[in-house]
């Protein structure tokens, strides 16, 4: 390589691409516990860095002429290391206070995403444009070259690091620091060999601020329990909190699994209890032999089903950071009895021969089940893997009735369009988003409620399901709600309505001796 070819300039190119892609994926992790990770999230953040760099470029260009030089790219690294900083400081709580703002749901991200991360990309903008000016190559086309391969360059760097080596292994307060003590010594770098007292000093001030946001307390952010364990896996943030003898697993930010430490076998969540309701669609108890969860989480259904039935179990669990912490925080043992398989649940459909009698589906990123989880597509595919008399439940967060129960019905209506017989049980008060399960057999005759009572009442089942069947929702109304399929599944939309809306899990249960 020409020694002319790499110099100040195009370094701070380099750096600038690396940070700006870098922001752009962990503006993803930081915005999803509060506003999820859909379509509307992605295309905000992606809007929003487009813009700024576009708006940056702009007015650098304009600028470049008269102002360019190696001092003000140390002043637009410095800048933009600061509001890293204030990142890194305010970001959860200025995300929370944004999410309480009278905007449609859809533009919600939008503020949050062009507050913390519009001006440092902004600022980031100018660089490329005061690099081409200072360039050494003679022909403006030539620098203009080394600019854009060297920013792009360094945007690749920055999008595959942060996806595959940073996110998997750090939080987000040491990602952020790692792009802001990036841009810092840069900028410090471009002082050398001779910087001046005033630059010392300004580059000190700034590494201060950084080390501090890092150091200090969250600001204005209150977590439930006490942390016993913490990390950003390469699909979601993680923790595990102890809170009145009570372990409970959050994914960004949502309570997915919690075990009693002090009674493991007890339901904390009363939705999970009612994933033994489908042992009252079968002929008998004994008539379930091969299960399969898609989820895993806590692994509350699967650490139960394989301890207390003679049945065998297998958990697909998309997620290995998941896995891992259920291993260590929720006492997951596999064995004969409960094989784990770490892969997406749809895949691992497709690609197994084995023959279930009872499918439970209980995979959802934050709020929503993964939209090809939920079409017909998706459930004719289970219907294959199901025995004649097999039964599946859906898990899904959604309003039973009301303004915000949009995405079950239209879960329940595509449902209805591969299984003869599907039911529904709300787990909550009517009218408020809670999970709710539904049942689909190959059956087509539905049970009626004293049939089911008396089932309950007389299998070996070992928790009491009489407020279940009470819960069973009577008529669903989908004439207004389309059929989810591969090629249209509006499942952003259909939860618009959801969000502002408090999202209910009940707790307690009543249990009988088996």
């Amino acid at each position: 390589m020409r020694a002319d070819w790499f110099d100040e300039p195009t370094l701070a190119v380099l750096v600038s691409g690396v940070a700006s892609m870098g922001l752009e994926i962990l503006a993803g992790r930081m915005i999803a516990p509060e506003f999820g990770s859909s379509i509307y999230t992605w295309g905000s953040i992606i809007g929003v860095f487009l813009t700024a760099l576009s708006l940056g470029y702009a007015r650098g260009g304009r600028r470049a002429q008269t102002v360019a030089s190696v001092t003000s790219l140390r002043t637009l690294l410095l800048w933009s290391t600061v509001y890293v900083a204030f990142l890194i400081f305010a970001g959860d709580f200025l995300i929370r206070q944004t999410a309480t703002l009278p905007i449609p749901a859809r533009f919600g991200s939008l503020v949050p995403v062009t507050l913390l991360f519009g001006p440092p990309t902004y600022l980031l903008g100018f660089i490329s444009p005061y690099a081409a000016e200072l360039s050494r190559t003679e022909s403006t086309g030539a620098a203009s070259g080394r600019v854009y391969a060297l920013g792009t360059i360094g945007s690749i760097v920055g999008a595959f690091g942060t996806t595959f080596l940073l996110i998997p292994a750090f939080s987000i307060e040491v990602i952020g620091l790692i792009f802001g003590g990036m841009t810092l010594v840069t900028a410090a770098a471009l002082a050398f060999p001779s910087p001046s007292n005033r630059e010392v000093i300004r580059v000190l001030l700034v590494t201060a601020l950084l080390l501090g946001a890092v150091l200090a307390p969250p600001f204005g952010v209150a977590m439930a329990g006490e942390t016993v364990y913490e990390t950003q896996t390469a699909h979601q943030q993680l923790r595990v909190a102890d809170q009145d003898g009570v372990r409970t697993l959050y994914l960004d930010g949502v309570s997915h699994s919690a075990m009693d430490l002090e009674d493991p076998d007890r339901h904390v969540f009363t939705y999970t209890r009612y994933f033994h309701l489908p042992f009252l669609y079968t002929d008998s108890v004994d008539d379930v032999e091969n299960v399969l969860f898609i989820g895993g989480g806590g692994f509350t259904g699967p650490k139960i089903f394989a301890q207390k039935y003679d049945v065998n179990v297998d958990v697909v669990e998309i997620d290995p950071g998941v896995v891992q912490a259920a291993r260590d925080y929720f006492d997951l043992e596999t064995g004969p009895d409960l094989s784990v398989h770490t892969m997406d649940g749809r895949q691992y459909l497709r690609e197994t021969d084995t023959e279930y009698d009872l499918i439970v589906l209980d995979a959802y990123k934050r709020d929503t089940v993964p939209f090809h989880l939920t079409t017909t597509e998706f459930f004719d595919l289970t219907t294959q893997r199901l025995s004649a008399d097999g039964v599946l439940l859906a898990n899904i967060i959604s309003a039973p009735s009301g303004s915000g129960s949009a995405f079950f019905r239209a879960e329940y209506r595509t449902m209805e369009t591969v299984f003869p017989t599907v039911t529904a049980f709300r787990t909550a008060q009517p009218g408020v988003v809670q999970n709710v399960e539904i049942v689909a057999t190959k059956q087509s005759s539905s049970l009626s409620t004293a049939e089911l009572r008396e089932r309950a009442a007389t299998r070996p089942i070992g928790y009491e399901l009489d407020d279940a069947i009470d819960r069973q929702v009577e008529s669903v109304r989908t004439t207004d709600v389309p059929v989810l399929r591969d090629d249209d599944a509006p499942v952003d939309s259909l939860l618009d309505p959801m969000v502002g809306q408090r999202y209910v899990i009940e707790t307690g249960e009543r249990t009988t001796t088996a």
